[in-house]
């Protein structure tokens, strides 16, 4: 599966789970980490783990490999999928770390197709 194909695949799957402010940056032409960040937040650390799990076992069932990083209680979980590399933070944490402004140099990809109104 394409890195773009997985992108959309964890967009959705964390949009299903109702996660906030879904955000994707294309880091093909400024990093070598992997080709896409996705980048969300969610309400509390609960909320958090249901949309990791909902990344992880979509994923799973399209057999793609997902590696987690963080436990269930924490305030960042990341989901490794290889090209495509998925941030889910409490609001608070994505605040502190502003991984959008770190990484400002890529370009942010349009997504609302992808997502629900």
């Amino acid at each position: 599966m394409k890195s773009q194909q997985v992108m959309e695949l964890a967009v959705k799957a964390a949009d299903a789970k109702h996660a906030n402010e879904i955000q994707v940056l294309d880091m093909q032409q400024v990093s070598l980490i992997a080709d896409y960040f996705v980048i969300a937040d969610a309400n509390s650390q609960r909320q958090i783990a249901a949309i990791v799990d909902q990344i992880v076992e979509t994923a799973v069932k399209k057999g793609i490999h997902a590696s987690v990083e963080g436990q269930k209680n924490s305030q960042w979980i990341l989901v490794d999928l290889g090209d495509v590399i998925v941030h889910v933070f409490t609001r608070e944490m994505r605040e502190y770390y502003q991984l959008e402004k770190l990484w400002s140099d890529a370009k942010a990809v349009e997504i609302q197709s992808l997502v629900a109104d």
